[in-house]
């Protein structure tokens, strides 16, 4: 097969195979065909195709009899099947089985070309996520490491570089932004990567116990020191010490760490003794440590000894171009694991995860689509699959709706007449927008007394790629 994306062509009547052919050959497909499942299936074990699209009244061996055997042997290769007006029913059960999505006859060719290339980009980011988590393997707690916005591209970079070296580093970012997941990063490319990666939130731990958790003690230096104890610097020397949260340190943890900068040393409490270690700190905080050496409860000069290289992870919000591929990346992670496997999200779910605020950044995220596979009862996840938070719409990204002061059946109106403005009168769109069918849309604005005066001329024009 060459470079261009490759499908399978399936449909026992000559004549709607080669039109089906020949369509998405004009737009740059690499196209083959076969005459029936029997065929399809040798076919698919000879080459590599990125989709199949295949009409599922077929004999002997139907479109839905070929699904399943797809399902067994290649779960991944995405399935679309034709089908007639009247058995959408069917098309819709197939797609429980794991079909990939479906298209009613007559066929509208701007649908199955918009079909057909979401179907090879979801084969293809499937790819690219298993080559992500392979070369990961090793590193599996890093493997959220993922992003295409520029903010992360420069982050990308900066970790590639510091990584060599044995200088301090500040990783600054609000909570969830994946701090740890960027200090790990940099220690599994380090020339440490072979020696332990310890890692220590000090908001977790109380003052009480930190500074014998970080330095050690002595047996009897105080109530409840039975034995000795090596602190976990000593345990990292010879790795990196990961300390997250740095701004909770007290003060004489803050003045015992500055000695591990500066002299290389720790000294267990109730003890005179100077023990040597070896260890790169990177230490990370979700607040301004500026801000609290003014209020006087951080040390300027271990400020400056931390900070020698700083890296800021920006939030999620501000990078939303990353959300449909750490989205996909996490429904490939936990997606497997249903019996029937959760294999995409709809147009209005990804709409809805890349138009949320996410307060709680990728950590966020992810717990959302863990949930909303464990929920699903289908292939596909839609919005009612999503929390109720994610679907608030008090956003500002063009195709979300604003929400208006009003009563209940108001601010409803309101809504739903907005976004047919926003899609310019074009009405399968505004379904598309709203989360809705075209029949549902049609009754609220029978309700609201919208006459078709009001609509645009494009309104009753199929819009399948929805711009």
């Amino acid at each position: 097969m060459s470079g261009s994306p490759s499908i399978l062509v399936v449909d026992d009547d000559e004549k709607n195979r080669e039109m089906l052919a020949e369509a998405l050959s004009q737009v740059g497909f690499e196209v083959d065909i076969a005459c029936g499942g029997a065929e399809a299936l040798s076919k698919a074990n000879e080459a590599t195709y990125d989709a199949v699209l295949s009409d599922i009244r077929m004999t002997p061996l139907s479109g839905l009899d070929l699904l399943n055997s797809f399902r067994k042997t290649m779960p991944e290769m995405p399935i679309v099947l034709l089908t007639a007006f009247g058995s959408v029913d069917t098309a819709i059960q197939a797609m429980k089985q794991g079909a990939y999505n479906y298209i009613t006859k007559p066929v509208n060719l701007e649908e199955l070309v918009f079909t057909m290339t979401r179907a090879v980009e979801h084969r293809r980011l499937i790819e690219d996520n298993r080559t992500l988590q392979r070369a990961f393997n090793e590193r599996p707690r890093t493997a959220s490491l993922i992003g295409q916005s520029k903010k992360m591209v420069e982050v990308f970079k900066l970790v590639g570089r510091v990584s060599r070296s044995r200088t301090s580093v500040l990783i600054q970012g609000e909570s969830g932004t994946g701090k740890e997941l960027i200090a790990r990063a940099i220690h599994d490319n380090s020339p440490r990567a072979t020696h332990r990666f310890v890692a220590v939130n000090c908001s977790a731990i109380p003052d009480s116990l930190l500074e014998s958790e970080l330095f050690g003690h002595i047996k009897g230096s105080f109530t409840g020191a039975h034995i000795l104890r090596r602190g976990l610097l000593e345990e990292a020397s010879g790795g990196t010490f990961f300390l997250d949260e740095v701004g909770d340190l007290s003060s004489a943890g803050q003045a015992k760490l500055l000695r591990v900068l500066q002299e290389g040393e720790v000294r267990r409490i109730g003890s005179n003794e100077s023990i040597q270690v070896d260890v790169r700190i990177i230490a990370a905080s979700r607040r301004n440590l500026a801000d609290l050496i003014e209020a006087g409860r951080f040390r300027e000069d271990l400020l400056y000894r931390l900070n020698t290289v700083n890296i800021f992870i920006p939030p999620l919000r501000e990078r939303p171009e990353d959300i449909p591929l750490l989205a996909e990346f996490f429904l490939a992670r936990y997606g497997d694991e249903k019996e029937v496997p959760v294999t995409s999200f709809s147009p209005a779910a990804m709409r809805a995860l890349t138009g949320y605020a996410w307060p709680g950044n990728v950590r966020e995220l992810e717990h959302v689509v863990e949930r909303a596979v464990a929920l699903a009862s289908h292939a596909i996840l839609s919005t009612d699959d999503l929390p109720p938070e994610v679907l608030q719409t008090n956003g500002s990204h063009a195709d979300r709706i604003e929400i208006l002061p009003g009563t209940l059946k108001a601010l409803q109106r309101d809504q739903v007449l907005k976004m047919l403005e926003s899609a310019q009168g074009n009405k399968e769109r505004t379904a598309r927008l709203l989360g809705i069918s075209r029949r549902t849309l049609y009754r609220l604005l029978d309700r609201y007394g919208v006459g078709k005066t009001r609509l645009s001329t494009e309104a009753d024009v199929s819009d399948p790629t929805g711009s």
